[in-house]
């Protein structure tokens, strides 16, 4: 009769700890992470450029200020140094690994990760066509265990602004990397707008690794009037490349990130990547609180901002006017 008593009380509490794993696990949060003291949360990246670095940045800084300090919480930052098999391998370590989530800046890695459906959600930072990547199905009720913050780009407005300052720039040298969603969504938005506007019209230069992008931008500035860069990883990383290319034909460069301006393009309208990062953390604090990934919306970002490069403007010949710059950031 004892034993069948402990037996009994064996399995009572088998059950007990069955039902409560089961009601952690099904709220969403951070269920697993609740037996250690420090959450560990991965960090992933194609490719490192200054965009990218604010958005990382923005995001550990929104977490330590949310409480969430060293002895809180640990990041192992990995990056793929532009190379594809590197990504999907640390891709594959991080989902393997006792991560309580992951965050992935850009779009690339975000595929990589979220097509391995790791344990652990993934919060991704700057996806432009989070539905076209395949990495959720919708914004407001996210899917396969992520969600995150996409970073509209403003094409229109962009080609509105390039009409008001550089009003001779008719023909757009577009260069892009085909095999990026980001950067085909916002070529296509870019290729809609010239068509349907009098007046413009545009080439192309496809590159598939970034040391295909100077003969790119050598060849598009001899040719166009003006060029225009989508978030593209592969571009970004020779931005430089492309604004010597335009500098030297007297073109301006227009690009997609604030970054891009910092690093010598002409103009932008964007949104602030630290801004990105932060807004992610904050869904990353609500994950970790207890709501479940597919009730925290995927978000798009549109605070933006327009900003001159001033040496580029001089460089190129270009007056910036002077009612624009009230409400514009002027690179110097």
């Amino acid at each position: 009769m004892v034993i069948c008593k402990k037996v009994l009380q064996s399995v009572n509490a088998l059950v007990v700890f069955a039902f409560l794993t089961a009601v952690l696990f099904s709220a969403g949060g951070a269920a697993y992470a609740a037996d250690r003291d420090i959450f560990r949360v991965g960090i992933v990246q194609l490719i490192d450029n200054g965009a990218f670095a604010d958005m990382r940045e923005g995001f550990i800084g929104r977490m330590r200020e949310l409480g969430y300090t060293e002895d809180k919480m640990t990041f192992d930052y990995r990056n793929a140094q532009g190379d594809m098999s590197n990504l999907n391998s640390i891709c594959q370590n991080m989902a393997d690994a006792d991560m309580d989530f992951i965050v992935t800046i850009a779009t690339p890695p975000t595929q990589a990760m979220v097509n391995l459906e790791p344990k652990a959600p993934v919060f991704f930072v700057a996806v432009s066509n989070p539905i076209g990547a395949g990495v959720i199905t919708a914004m407001e009720k996210p899917d396969k265990n992520a969600t995150g913050a996409s970073n509209a780009i403003p094409v229109d407005e962009m080609f509105k602004l390039a009409a008001r300052v550089t009003p001779n720039a008719k023909v757009f040298g577009l260069i892009y990397n085909s095999g990026e969603v980001n950067s085909v969504t916002t070529i296509k938005a870019a290729k809609a707008y010239m068509d349907k506007t009098e007046g413009y019209s545009y080439k192309e230069a496809v590159v598939t690794a970034s040391s295909e992008v100077q003969q790119a931008a050598q060849s598009l500035a001899e040719s166009a009037d003006a060029i225009f860069i989508p978030n593209d990883s592969m571009v970004q990383s020779a931005l430089t490349q492309v604004v010597d290319a335009a500098n030297g034909a007297k073109i301006p460069t227009y690009g997609s990130s604030a970054v891009m301006v910092n690093t010598g393009a002409f103009a932008t309208i964007s949104i602030d990547d630290h801004v990105i990062g932060a807004r992610v953390a904050d869904m990353a604090e609500r994950y970790l609180k207890g709501t479940a990934v597919k009730d925290i919306p995927a978000v798009v970002i549109s605070d933006f901002v327009t900003l001159f490069n001033k040496p580029t403007a001089d460089a190129i010949g270009v007056e910036i006017p002077a009612d624009l710059l009230g409400n514009s950031v002027l690179v110097k």
